[in-house]
This record gives structure tokens, sequence and C-alpha cells, in this order.
């Protein structure tokens, strides 16, 4: 099958979320603000998990959000499977919401500007940190484009400069208008609700802060389990070279405050960044 016409299909439809599209847009339309005030962002932070435990902060967080035409979805690696550093660069990927295509041009272009970069489809085929974020903006906007990365590696120092690649492609393409960056992350995973609160809030304050030094040194010294913090390590730097100011917690919760298990958690956030 030639490159152009791989179609990504979902691989947690009918487990994270509905695979029936009419029960997907009933769902996300219970966990969105349908009366919040939309502003146009340069990144986000939105949780992966499964709908009935993080869809309602990722619902509240893209209420909030003008979806824009290009959108560059960055996650973390789960599977292991695939190069360190995971770019798709054609092809779509298909949700139960309708198809998305990859925009080739802008992939090809990051792809040139990065050291680090490759071209590899084998971690995204069974990965679900974007897939999930997908459906909660199609709801908002069909016409969207992506270009998926997904990360395996916590090279710091490389994460950082991949940031500011990406962030330099923007802005010779002239794309900042256009463009919003989407890191996929979960936050304290398995970890007793007052003691995964208590972390997650030093990891959310540093991201607030636009810090993605201060955010390493805590999840170094706190033993954070973050799992998207490469991603969202590479969102930060990229956010302040196009300019971003400041950022905006907008929901938190854990899987307790849903299930009523407080005994082990994993918390969510969702965070924009202007």
């Amino acid at each position: 099958m030639e490159k152009s016409k791989i179609i990504r299909q979902p691989q947690v439809a009918g487990q994270f979320y509905p695979s029936s599209a009419h029960e997907l847009k009933n769902q996300i339309g219970t966990l969105i603000d349908k009366k919040a005030d939309r502003s146009d962002i340069i990144a986000c932070m939105l949780p992966h998990a499964g709908y009935m435990y993080s869809g309602g902060v990722a619902g509240q967080t893209v209420s909030r959000i003008n979806v824009k035409d290009k959108i560059i979805l960055l996650g973390p690696n789960h599977t292991g499977y695939g190069v360190r550093f995971s770019m798709m660069t054609e092809g779509a990927w298909q949700t139960p919401l309708g198809e998305i295509k990859i925009d080739s041009s802008l992939a090809r272009e990051i792809l040139k500007h990065s050291k680090y970069l490759e071209d590899d489809i084998l971690a995204h085929r069974y990965e679900h940190s974007l897939e999930v974020e997908l459906p909660f903006l199609q709801y908002f906007k069909s016409d969207f484009e992506i270009v998926p990365i997904i990360f395996l590696s916590d090279e710091f120092g490389m994460l950082k400069e991949i940031g500011k690649e990406i962030a330099d492609t923007i802005k010779e393409l002239n794309i900042k208008d256009s463009n919003l960056i989407v890191a996929s992350s979960d936050m304290t995973h398995y970890e007793p609700q007052i003691q995964a609160q208590k972390k997650d809030r030093e990891a959310i304050e540093a991201i607030l802060e636009l810090n993605e030094d201060k955010l390493i040194d805590r999840i170094q010294r706190l033993n954070i389990s973050m799992c998207g913090y490469a991603p969202v390590i590479v969102m930060l730097s990229a956010a302040r070279a196009l300019g971003a100011k400041t950022g905006k917690l907008i929901q938190y919760q854990t899987s307790g405050d849903v299930t009523g298990d407080k005994s082990s958690v994993v918390g969510y956030a969702g965070i924009v960044i202007q």
C-alpha cells in the first residue's frame, strides 16, 4: 500500500470511547461546555484515558479552544513500538466521526528542520494517546489536518530542541495563526488521591509557568509518574518560542473523583497556553 493511501484505523474505539458515531457524539455532548467562550491559543495539554475517566477534563478544555486548520499532535509512546521520535508524514487517521488527513506538507517541513524526528508508522499503529483526542477536536471542527508525533525518549535536551525545531518551522511557514499544538498526557498514576494531587499540583504549576526545566526537575525529584512529560516538554519549548506568555488550568480531577475509589488514582489535567 502506498504511504499516501495508508489509513490508520482506530485501536481503542469501543473501549476508551464508543465505536458508534451517534453514541460518540452523544457522549461528547455530555462532556463539553456548550456555553463556554472559545479563544485562539498556541497550545494545550489534554488527558488521554477512557472518556468515562478523563473525558470531562478533555471536554471542558476543548470547549474553550478554537480548533485550528492544522494540529500538531504530540503524545507518549506506551507500546514501545517504533523509533524514539516518530512522525507519520502520509495518509490519514480514521475515527468513528470520520477521516482526518495528515498534513504531509507541514510534516515534511518539520522533518526537514529536525535532527531527531523520523518518518515512522509503526509507533502510531497501536498507540492510543493521540487517537483519543481526535473525536473531541472533530466534534467542534470536521476539516482540520494533523501531524502526529510520538515520543519514546526522555532525552530532555533533545525534546526541548525538537520543540524549537517545530516552532522554527511554524514561523518560517507563517502558519502560527492557523496552527495548534496539542500535547497528550495523563498525570500521576496509581497513587492515593491526596498524594497524587500533591504531586500533580507541582507539575501543573511548572507547566502554567511555561517552564519545562522546572517541570523536568519536579518530575525527577518528586518521582511524578506523568506518562506524557516528553510531549509536554516539546509543547512548552515550542509554545515559548512562538511567543506564548501564559498558561491556564481549565480543569483537574482524578479517576477517584469518578469512581469513588481514592486509594489508587490517575490524575488528569486540561491546560491551555496562550
